[in-house]
């Protein structure tokens, strides 16, 4: 097998197309998709001109494919990346490693920075591919699932009201309390109004889905939820997208009372299946998670990079 690599910028319909042939078929194999929301996302509409695609070619017809982007929180600042290796070429790491060093080439000459590559459901194949490739290991990621409905009623603590989002009029304070909550968190953390403005503005985004709820003291609390239509693999499902409490009012139930009130607005949207993903290492939220059912359905790895400008 002889690899070549070809850097795709900015990425083109024609290109889109072989991406997602790529996509498809390793996800018929697999049971689960190579690539993120957050690529996607950015495939879709990119953030912006540094953003880019590589294609690994064999004898012509292409085996492999990664995109780069700048993520769209501003801190900590950081690229993501992502990739998926057609189940034919999966014989050696040779595509794999070839697709990502090409990437990180690419993040060098936009000023390096730090590189956050996602794996889904990975095996010693692919922590090893990540290593040859320059990357160690940063976390896991959980994706945990849940039958709906719950059969457990949702327990505000004294005094909350609870209202869905009104996009333009709640955008600052849940930014507020969504960034003291999510502090330092390499996704959810740091977002400013334009991050929050990408996500309102997706086809899924649902109001009714974003319930706040507020005490004498403002916002204290949220659950963003987010349906996803079933797929080959996959009955149709409703992600907690994000939850989130103002540390202010840790310990008081509200977590609780969000998690379960979002499933039950899930499940009066005729949603049957509940999902979420946690950090595999929160153990109070796995806690939480489990004492209502949920159990692991998938498990996802980021690796990280620190890549020197050049």
């Amino acid at each position: 097998m002889v690899i070549k690599t070809r850097l795709l910028q900015p990425v083109t319909p024609a290109d889109l197309v072989t991406l997602t042939r790529l996509n498809d078929d390793a996800e018929a194999i697999d049971g689960h998709p190579s690539l993120g929301d957050a690529v996607w996302r950015d495939l879709d509409r990119p953030l912006e001109p540094a953003s880019a695609g590589v294609v690994a070619v064999d004898d012509g017809r292409a085996v492999g494919f990664a995109y780069v982007h700048r993520s769209d929180n501003v801190t900590p600042v950081h690229w993501d990346l992502g990739f998926v290796v057609h189940p034919d070429a999966r014989e050696d790491a040779k595509v794999a490693v070839a697709l990502l060093d090409r990437a990180v080439e690419h993040t060098a000459g936009h000023g390096g920075g730090l590189v956050v590559l996602w794996i889904f459901e990975p095996d010693e194949r692919d922590d090893e591919v990540a290593t040859r490739a320059g990357f160690r290991r940063q976390r896991d990621l959980l994706q945990m699932r849940v039958a709906l409905p719950l059969g457990e009623s949702t327990a505000w603590p004294p005094g909350v009201e609870v209202r869905p989002f009104v996009p333009g009029e709640d955008n600052g304070a849940w930014l507020n309390v969504n960034n003291r909550a999510f502090a330092g968190h390499p996704e959810q953390g740091g977002w400013v109004e334009a991050t929050l403005a990408r996500r309102l503005s997706e086809p899924w985004f649902d109001p009714k889905g974003f319930l706040l709820a507020f005490d004498t003291d403002g916002l204290a609390g949220f659950c963003w939820t987010k349906i996803h239509p079933p797929t080959d693999g996959d009955p149709e499902l409703g992600e907690i997208f994000v939850i989130g409490v103002d540390p202010s009012r840790s310990g008081a139930g509200l977590g609780r009372a969000l998690v379960v009130a979002g499933l039950a607005s899930l499940a009066e949207r005729g949603v049957r299946t509940g999902m979420l993903f946690v950090d595999g290492d929160n153990e109070a939220a796995l806690r939480l998670y489990e004492s209502l059912g949920f159990t692991t359905h998938r498990r996802d790895r980021a690796y990280e990079r620190e890549v020197a400008s050049r």
